[in-house]
């Protein structure tokens, strides 16, 4: 079951990164410039940010299965918007139809694991699921830029609709959750506005503002320069063609993969990892410095791939959410962890976009000024989750597996 949600989770993951390679024939066809390419590749996440709530509150009241399946069809008719759109608002409108749609994705593998695995090894079995659906961003490397370059972008929406239905289909015949509790089936049926409710307590406990204002830069960070910067600037500063920015998106992929499961490996546990995770965002933050300071192909090769493997520590916040919260508010406060993630993710998408263009107007590499933004949002990112409250730890026993749990 959990493989089945995983690949929606991966389709999720090659919508969210196939800007970088339509960045190029996209520009020439609908005459777009820096920020209007940065809009369209945030819009799909803003959308699927901006869902994260409701996705958690259907999750919690209907279930994984039935929310994932409701939803889904939503990113198939994106994906066919995009495929036929004439103009730059119908494109956009599309990649928001695709982020509805997939906005459940990611929320219902982590909530799923959260309910059917002991808290012990929340970390490992989220890291190997996050590298199991990293493998949809190797589609949107050499595989998708060598069928671009032959047909041509809109050939890309459909190949990737159609392998949606797939995934659909997947979750429709293998995923069907245990029934609830009778204690559960006892008990009113929560209501929409005590839902809504619930979502907000969690910003009154001090420790939320820590954990969503990291979750705002870290994953943004990878998926700006994976998924919108990295193609564009290696054609722009080295002359690749779209086929060998591929090839070097495809290894950055390749190196996220390894990532999740190796961190998830070596959770040092509630005691030392909140240090850890500002230790590895300030490593992070350095690494898109140099990135920023140097014009070396080498070093714009290379960096990538050590970001892709870096970016797999970001696991340990999943297991930092998890022990944060009460049993009752974990699906919830996964919700609002990911909402944070992925509005970030759009809000810097559209900032480097804007920083792009006034780089450029100014005469700057447009290029240095992206990554340069980037390191500082990530290093107040760090500063911001290590001085603000912290959570008191709940420990759960340890060796006791409750299949259906809560959330």
């Amino acid at each position: 079951m959990l493989f089945a949600l995983t690949t929606a989770f991966a389709l999720s993951q090659a919508y969210r990164t196939v800007a970088t390679l339509m960045a190029a024939p996209l520009q020439a066809g609908f005459h777009l410039d820096a920020q209007a390419l940065g809009l369209f590749a945030g819009a799909f996440h803003f959308a699927f940010g901006a869902m994260q709530l409701f996705m958690g509150i259907g999750i919690d009241l209907h279930g994984v299965r039935r929310t994932v399946l409701t939803a889904f069809p939503v990113a198939i008719a994106g994906s066919a918007l995009s495929a036929l759109a004439t103009s730059y608002p119908l494109l956009v409108a599309g990649q928001v139809l695709i982020g509805i749609g997939c906005a459940p994705a990611f929320l219902a593998c982590t909530v799923f694991i959260a309910r059917q695995f002991p808290a012990e090894r929340f970390a490992a079995i989220s890291g190997l699921a996050l590298g199991l659906g990293g493998i949809g961003m190797l589609l949107t490397s050499t595989p998708l830029a060598w069928l671009i370059e032959a047909t041509s972008w809109r050939m890309g929406f459909w190949v990737l609709g159609w392998m949606a239905v797939l995934a659909w289909l997947l979750i429709y015949a293998l995923v069907h959750e245990a029934p609830p509790p009778a204690a559960r089936d006892a008990a009113p049926r929560e209501t929409l506005g005590q839902a809504i409710g619930k979502f907000g307590t969690l910003f009154l406990l001090p420790h939320t503002w820590g954990i969503v204002l990291l979750a705002a830069v870290g994953y943004a960070s990878f998926i700006s320069l994976r998924g919108l910067w990295l193609g564009p600037m290696l054609m722009q500063r080295h002359g690749f063609s779209l086929v060998h920015s591929g090839h070097v998106a495809l290894a950055m992929s390749l190196a996220s993969l390894f990532g999740p499961p190796l961190f998830g490996r070596l959770d040092p546990g509630p005691r030392h990892r909140r240090r850890w995770i500002v230790g590895f965002t300030l490593l992070l933050a350095g690494l898109f410095a140099a990135f920023a300071l140097t014009h070396s192909t080498w070093i714009d090769v290379g960096l990538p791939i050590a970001i892709g493997l870096l970016s797999g520590y970001m696991v340990l916040q999943y297991a930092d959410v998890r022990t944060a919260y009460p049993a009752g508010l974990t699906g919830r406060a996964m919700a609002v962890f990911t909402m944070a993630m992925f509005l970030g993710v759009a809000g810097m998408q559209w900032l480097t976009g804007f920083v792009a263009a006034t780089a450029l107007a100014r005469g700057v590499e447009p290029f240095t000024a992206v990554l340069a933004s980037i390191a500082a949002l990530l290093a107040a990112g760090a500063l911001a989750f290590a001085v603000l409250p912290g959570p008191v730890r709940r420990t759960p026993p340890a060796g006791k597996f409750k299949p259906g749990g809560t959330s």
